[in-house]
């Protein structure tokens, strides 16, 4: 079975729907970049089999909704999430950000901009303060930052474990 992106993520697939042409080709330009590195990483007899991007800007979005409902009250699921991906999935918020002020800033305003708005506002509700980061011992940025830099989501634990 073929995997699918929009699994358990309907606003990012509504939101997708919805891109204007302008910041489709502002996305289209990320993922090229980002499927050039990734290609850079693997074999050169596997290069050209790579096709797209694991990490399109697309399933980004994708991912982080899957996170955000994941800690959402009422989500019942019998996936396993190891607290890895977790922390996986916090730097790959961090990416979303540093590509929302750069490459897609134009993208900021508009439906993108208040998907991950959103996306966030949701995830602070799902989550409290976590001032002694007692998740730092498994869940750290992948990137060596001094805490002031580090976003929201890194200061943050869920009100109930999605990986227990």
């Amino acid at each position: 079975m073929a995997y699918e992106m929009f699994r358990s993520a309907p606003e990012t697939k509504a939101a997708w729907a919805a891109l204007p042409a302008a910041v489709r080709d502002a996305v289209a330009g990320c993922d090229a970049e980002r499927l050039e590195v990734e290609r850079s990483r693997v074999a050169p007899e596997l290069r050209e089999r790579i096709t797209s991007p694991v990490y399109s800007v697309q399933e980004r979005f994708a991912s982080w909704e899957r996170v955000v409902r994941r800690m959402e009250p009422g989500w019942a699921s019998d996936d396993f999430y190891p607290i890895s991906a977790y922390a996986n999935d916090l730097d790959s918020r961090d990416s979303l950000g540093q590509l929302m002020n750069t490459q897609l800033a134009e993208a900021r305003e508009g439906i993108l901009g208040r998907l991950l708005s959103q996306l966030d506002e949701r995830f602070v509700g799902a989550t409290v303060p976590d001032p002694e980061h007692s998740l730092r011992a498994w869940v750290r940025p992948a990137r060596v930052r001094p805490e002031t830099e580090l976003g929201v989501w890194w200061k943050r634990r869920p009100l109930r474990d999605p990986w227990d």
